[in-house]
């Protein structure tokens, strides 16, 4: 071991690439992958592919050899995996890893994470006792539960690379001089087979009977001795030990001793976890005849204003002909997709009964769930608040889920510090958070909203020590909290600190080497780790390949993978007791993608590709949930809820389960109509009753398989497929090649589709298999065989990390199809629509999942000018789409016909500001000039015009019945769809129709989210008035309209023969459109109707504008010839 002493530099280290000891391996993408490890102590090892595979393979023989003599008690559990596997994946968990594109792929083993202390043995930077050998810093391994590893008897301390130079110089242990003893570990962990464990042996070695128990093995005493029974048949605690009870449901007559719990499958009833149930006749009856009474009514209504024109003025007959047509088209795109709506239910006890309940063939009790990567998105710490992203991870590290088969990953796409180590300092957190959600039984689990509840904290609470428990987790909260919010001063004074002393370093080099004084001193500002190194990430002063659009790539193991089985905590070393909680916590990984100039990197929909990829080498879930970084759940049951329809029979051909968004924080008011409930609760459950809801961004759980961009399985083809193997094989469909669900595809087309990533190819098949429904009834046609996920996870390795770093490099996309046909569609702003729509064009279904409880909650903008941008930027890809290959009139026959008219008014609805806009123009036009848009108020326009409201009240009655929402809320819809049907849908147009004419691109900036703790005022934002030119066409629809009532009032007034008809028309119609911008009004004269200058300089501009244009158009006439007129220069 080299003494500290002789050691160079770390600076120089990392500059040097550690070439002098690196090995190379060639990754699968024919990249050059330098790998250079760097101790606790600071030096460098080697670590080509040749000493990756001995540390995970050959060298791992070297440690399970070696006995640990530890009874398995309850009290002292048996490893359940080789120390040299446990040594990788702690080693891994503790590396920083960095590489990209013509970089090197480093293992950077840091010493801290972040400032504050760290506990939990999951965790990144966890700390461990000290190495023993002399010169050496380093820290010993540690178990799940923060135990010292030490693989020799004479409890010689070691580190992890110490011991691996042992055993390739001497293999002797530094401390006793013996050699390490060479055998097999006792592994005393009970036996998985297909998922289900062996019979437990006598102690013997003969079969004995499982209902009998040796009364032999006594203690000292002469009382059975558990413990030792439990040592010596290696038996387990809880249902697996105990008799079977007669279930009095399915009782035989088998006479095998066991009762009747062990019946045969085929026949067992088969129970469905979900329900599909359509709303009742009574409602939607009489609603699908008003839609087709109206459609009538509409037919002969333009039918009649076309055959009756107005020869006074036909120019206002022809706008107002031509927007009505064009609203009776928009009208049928968003009514017809409504036809078939439905509800649906899930059976959360079933689904846990079928997965998760302890059975002769699981006596354990492990869950047969299938794996779920959750994706949380985050680009700018100053726009996204930390904070709120902290809060939203630790809701998601809580969810009432098997923690084994969690996995949770942050995407930071700035590559910021801050949301590293704000990452961190959340994964801190939950080592107390967590196990006091689980205690506790606590919703929801994002603890700023946990404890901003207004209600009793203790109502459903039964246990004595939850006030004390919770006084104390707020309070370390309360910690929390600051240490978040001063992250951003640390992390600058720590710079500021570090790059001092290089600055000194580089006065006191240039005062010994006799440099010209003079000269200044260059030294690059830096932005520093913890653990004193630089940030490979972005810099607070850019610099070369440390700015946003230009680093490498960065992933972090935050938490290592989990143990397989439940570790009770204890209430020694804890603030709280935890002796009766599983205190494990779920996987948690850092990615921010590698970023160069001059590649594209597709925004969000390119951050999420790097996620799908990343995530199937790591863990591979067959479930993927997204989210925005500030949605949390709401609902810790939500996950399971989803896999009622997943696991379901038929639940195969679900592409993706789509949660309804809910806000929090908006005006009690709801002003401009942010909770959007008709869109939520309307449109997407009517969608749900055809081929399935939309995608919306966050809040969706897609199947991995799906997003890889394949067809839907064909039961029937896999079903004379099975016909050919045996009768048990038949039952329990087996795992396919890709080339089965597309036959275009074989071994030599992958690369070009997934790109050259063989730890990805082979995942895709994985992922299939593993997200099929239990094939544990005749009534499942597809499905996997029972307890084929129990086995534990394979825990992680240095290559399959560097493997995940490669796959987030900025080139790995160059001539694959990733966002083209697999993973999340490029080329709109709205990538989720795109996305969606391709599945659903592809054959799959998805399914609207409304939970009781609320599934996730987030934040909206509730300012009237972020609010604007928000619905322009969605309008805008909306007409990206129509232009795109992706518009519905080119879909397949594979997209239901209902489901295309709705992807055909996604479409085509921004379309419809530009006959809404005329249309709003057209009762001030009709006052102002004394026309109406009909020559005459007959008889039966006023029936036509009768029948169409009557018609319009009545749906909306019964669409607010069956669809769960407010009357108010409906009509805040309204208002809101005219004031951005004016405002920002047309602007949405006119950039979409630039792009498509002039290629002119567009840039949207992020939303903000409010992390506000304005006690006095939580609506404060509400009144903030922020101009932007969207403002302007309603603020002139509504001044024109304004004067035009005015105007022609008095013109009626004074006239000889005044027609209060034609005014009365006009005038109704106004007012009709002044009542749908009456919240833009509010929203223009904010608080204390404190209104901008701006709003009055534009309204005095437009009215002289207009009254003189009107006096120019139709001068007035005077009956005294001598008077003046007036007239333009």
């Amino acid at each position: 071991m080299a003494s500290p002493n002789n050691q160079p530099p770390k600076k120089a280290l990392r500059n040097s690439g550690g070439s002098s000891n690196q090995g190379s391996s060639r990754n699968s993408a024919g990249q050059t992958v330098k790998f250079a490890r760097r101790t606790s102590s600071g030096r460098y090892v080697n670590l080509s592919k040749e000493d990756i595979d001995m540390s995970a393979d050959s060298l791992s023989s070297d440690y399970t050899n070696y006995t640990v003599h530890i009874p398995p008690t309850p009290d002292n559990q048996p490893m359940d995996t080789s120390v040299a596997m446990k040594a990788e994946e702690q080693y891994v968990s503790n590396s920083l890893f960095t590489g990209g594109f013509n970089s090197v792929t480093r293992a950077h083993l840091m010493d801290k994470v972040i400032d504050s202390e760290v506990n939990h043995p999951q965790m990144a930077g966890a700390k461990g006792s000290a190495c023993a050998v002399p010169g050496c810093d380093g820290k010993v391994m540690k178990d799940e539960r923060g135990n010292d590893v030490i693989p020799c008897e004479c409890r010689f301390k070691i580190c992890r690379d110490c011991f691996l130079d042992a055993q390739k110089e001497t293999g002797l242990c530094p401390g006793c001089k013996e050699p390490y003893r060479i055998g097999e570990f006792e592994d005393d962990s009970p036996k998985y087979s297909s998922g289900t464990l062996q019979s437990l042996p006598a102690p013997n070695g003969s079969e004995r009977d499982p209902n009998n128990m040796s009364v032999m093995k006594r203690n000292q005493n002469g009382e059975f001795d558990h413990n030792r029974w439990l040592f010596e048949t290696k038996g387990t605690y809880g249902v697996g030990n105990a008799y079977w009870p007669q279930d009095e449901m399915y009782s035989d007559d088998s006479g095998d001793g066991r009762g009747g719990g062990l019946m045969d499958l085929a026949e067992k009833p088969f129970k469905p976890l979900s329900r599909k149930t359509p709303i009742a006749n009574s409602i939607i009856s009489p609603y699908r005849l008003l839609i087709l009474i109206r459609l009538v009514v509409l037919g002969f209504f333009l039918h009649w204003r076309i055959m009756h024109p107005n020869e006074d003025a036909i120019w206002l007959w022809l706008m107002s002909v031509i927007c009505e047509v064009w609203f009776a088209f928009s009208w049928i795109l968003d009514q017809i997709p409504k036809l078939m709506p439905c509800n649906r239910s899930t059976d959360l006890q079933a689904l846990h009964d079928k997965f998760d309940t302890p059975s002769p063939l699981n006596p354990t009790g492990r869950s047969d769930l299938p794996g779920v990567d959750i994706f949380v998105s985050t680009a700018d710490p100053d726009k996204e608040p930390v904070l709120v992203t902290a809060n939203t991870i630790l809701s998601i590290l809580s969810v009432d889920y098997p923690v084994e088969k969690l996995c949770c990953y942050v995407s930071d796409d700035g590559g910021a510090l801050l949301t590293f180590e704000a990452m961190a300092e959340a994964a801190s957190f939950a080592d107390l958070w967590v196990p006091f959600c689980r205690k506790h039984d606590i919703e929801p689990r994002n603890p700023e909203t946990y404890f901003s509840l207004k209600v009793d904290p203790t109502k459903n609470k039964s246990r004595v020590d939850f006030v004390k428990d919770r006084r104390r987790v707020k309070r370390e909260y309360d910690e929390f909290k600051v240490r978040i919010n001063g992250l951003s001063d640390s992390i600058r004074r720590r710079s500021d600190a570090f790059n001092a002393r290089e600055e000194m370093k580089m006065i006191k080099h240039l005062k010994e080497t006799e440099a010209d004084p003079t000269e200044p001193v260059r030294v690059v500002k830096a932005t520093w780790m913890a653990d004193g190194t630089h940030w490979p990430g972005t810099w607070a002063v850019p610099s070369s390949q440390h700015a946003k659009g230009d680093h490498t790539g960065i992933l972090q193991v935050m938490l290592k993978p989990p143990s397989p089985d439940p570790l009770i905590g204890s209430g020694d070393d804890k603030i709280i007791d935890f002796s009766e909680v599983d205190t494990r916590l779920p996987m948690f990984v850092y990615m921010s993608r590698e970023k160069r100039p001059g590649y594209e990197h597709n925004k969000k929909a390119g951050a999420m590709n790097a996620l799908v990829r990343s995530s199937a080498i790591l863990s591979n879930g067959p479930f993927i949930l997204n989210l925005d970084c500030d949605h949390y759940f709401y609902n810790c049951k939500a996950i399971r809820e989803g896999m009622c329809f997943m696991m379901d029979r038929g639940g195969e051909d679900i592409c993706y389960i789509q949660f309804p968004q809910r806000f929090e924080g908006i005006d009690p008011s709801d002003r401009y109509a942010n909770h959007n409930t008709v869109f939520f609760d309307g449109n997407m459950r009517a969608l749900d009753g055809i081929q399935g809801p939309f995608y919306v961004g966050t809040g969706c759980m897609f199947r991995r398989f799906a997003l890889y961009g394949f067809d839907p399985p064909m039961v029937e083809k896999t079903d004379s497929k099975s016909e050919s193997l045996d009768t048990n094989q038949a039952s329990e469909m087996q795992p396919l090649n890709p080339s089965d669900f597309d036959p275009k595809l074989n071994v030599n087309n992958l690369p070009k589709r997934f790109g050259n990533s063989t730890m990805l190819a082979e995942s895709i098949t994985v992922a299939e298999f593993q997200g099929r429904p239990l094939a544990d009834h005749p009534a499942v046609k597809y499905g996997r065989p029972p307890g084929a996920l129990r086995a534990p996870r394979e825990p992680l390795d240095a290559l399959s990390v560097a493997e995940a770093v490669s796959v987030i490099s900025c080139w790995y996309e160059d001539k694959t199809e990733w966002g083209d046909r697999v993973g999340w569609i490029y080329g709109s702003v709205t990538e989720d629509v795109v996305t969606g729509y391709r599945m659903h064009n592809r054959g799959w279904r998805s399914v609207y999942c409304i939970t009781k409880r609320d599934a996730f909650r987030g934040s909206a903008p509730i300012n009237l000018t972020d609010r604007l941008h928000q619905v322009l930027r969605w309008a805008t890809g909306s007409v990206e789409i129509f232009f795109s290959q992706n518009n519905a009139f080119l879909a397949g026959k594979r997209l239901k016909l209902l489901q295309r008219v709705g992807y055909l008014n996604v479409g085509i609805y921004p379309f419809t500001s530009i006959f809404l806009l005329v249309y709003c123009f057209l009762p001030a036009l009709s006052l102002l000039s004394g026309f109406f848009i009909v020559k005459n108020l007959s008889i039966a326009f006023l029936v036509y015009l009768l029948a169409i409201t009557i018609c319009l009240i009545a749906l909306a009655i019964l669409e607010v019945k069956w669809a769960d929402v407010g009357l108010e809320e409906w009509w805040r819809n309204e208002q809101f769809w005219v004031i951005a049907g004016t405002s920002a849908h047309l602007a949405a147009v006119i950039q979409g129709l630039l792009k498509v004419i002039a290629g002119i691109e567009i840039s949207f900036t992020l939303t903000s989210k409010s992390a506000s703790e304005d006690n006095e005022d939580n609506y404060a934002e509400l009144y903030l008035v922020k101009w932007t030119s969207l403002m302007l066409p309603p603020i002139i629809i509504g001044m024109v309209n304004i004067i035009a009532i005015v105007v022609a009032f008095m013109r009626t007034i004074f006239s000889a023969i005044p027609q209060w008809n034609k005014f009365i028309g006009g005038a109704f119609f106004s007012l009709w459109v002044l009542v749908h911008l009456y919240p833009f009004a509010k929203g223009l004269m904010g608080r204390r109707r404190k209104t901008p200058t701006i709003v009055h300089v534009w309204a005095g501009l437009i009215a002289i504008t207009l009254s003189l244009l009107w006096l120019a158009v139709s001068p007035p006439a005077s009956s005294n010839p001598t008077a003046g007129s007036f007239q333009f220069p």
